[in-house]
């Protein structure tokens, strides 16, 4: 669709899910998708340098015992930890969708705000409403260096119980300042209050970047609404894609 094609590795776990619709929405996006399990690239089956793109999917990875996304992160450092930093400095794209975005928290991947960081600078905590929040929500984009051509607002579905983005006010200031916010969460109305707001993030926070624009964690899922007929009101708005299309599109169009 896009061009010549570009390998990406949809990293695997017990407990990951999601990689179906992943799969299929970087296929269609010109990528090359593989599944690429962590056993694999712990037994020298799968190499990290072989891919352009790593997208870490959503699900409740080990069963998100300790807290969301610390396992998958814990077997990661231990594992390709020097690959995955490599793989950073390098200047190659990692996407982490709800549970992979706890995941690159975790690894303090994510924020970064001065650089990769040995313990996490941030948390996604529990929800403010205590359960989980399964819905579709309104984000606003915000000026970054990758989604540039995004629509102002899209929406896209949520499902965590730990989703709430929380960090010092140092760490915040640091992050707004270096304009590393890619979507807030809004509504039509332009409040943010729950239910808009589904987990009570600070600031309205639903997706970052790191300072350089090549790691991205969002809690919404744009693969499960990469085609029309995955929103609910594909009848009425006539919709020609998704509005995760333009995720994918943007992650495309920026390794080019």
């Amino acid at each position: 669709m896009w061009g010549e094609s570009m390998k990406a590795a949809i990293l695997q776990m017990e407990g990951t899910n999601c990689e179906e619709e992943t799969y299929i929405a970087l296929m269609e996006s010109g990528f090359t998708p593989e599944y690429v399990h962590l056993n694999n690239l712990r037994k020298g089956k799968a190499k990290l340098d072989d891919y352009e793109l790593i997208f870490i999917p959503g699900g409740f990875s080990a069963g998100d015992y300790v807290r969301a996304g610390a396992i998958f992160a814990a077997r990661l450092k231990a594992t390709v930890w020097k690959d995955l930093v490599k793989f950073v400095e390098e200047g190659k794209f990692i996407i982490g969708v709800c549970n992979g975005f706890q995941v690159l928290i975790e690894l303090g991947l994510l924020p970064a705000t001065d650089g990769i960081s040995e313990a996490p600078e941030a948390a996604l905590m529990p929800n403010d409403s205590g359960h989980f929040e399964c819905r579709w929500v309104y984000l606003k984009s915000q000026s970054s260096k990758i989604f540039t051509d995004v629509p102002e607002m899209i929406t896209l579905p949520v499902a965590h119980a730990e989703g709430k983005f929380y960090a010092s006010e140092s760490v915040i200031e640091k992050i707004e300042a270096q304009k590393q916010v890619i979507f807030r969460y809004t509504s039509p109305y332009g409040s943010t209050e729950y239910p808009w707001n589904p987990n009570g993030s600070v600031n309205d926070i639903a997706a970052i970047m790191n300072p350089y624009g090549n790691v991205i964690g969002m809690m919404p899922h744009p693969e499960r609404a990469y085609f029309p007929y995955q929103h609910p009101d594909w009848t009425r708005n006539k919709r020609d894609t998704g509005d995760g299309y333009y995720i994918f599109r943007a992650l495309a169009e920026a390794l080019r």
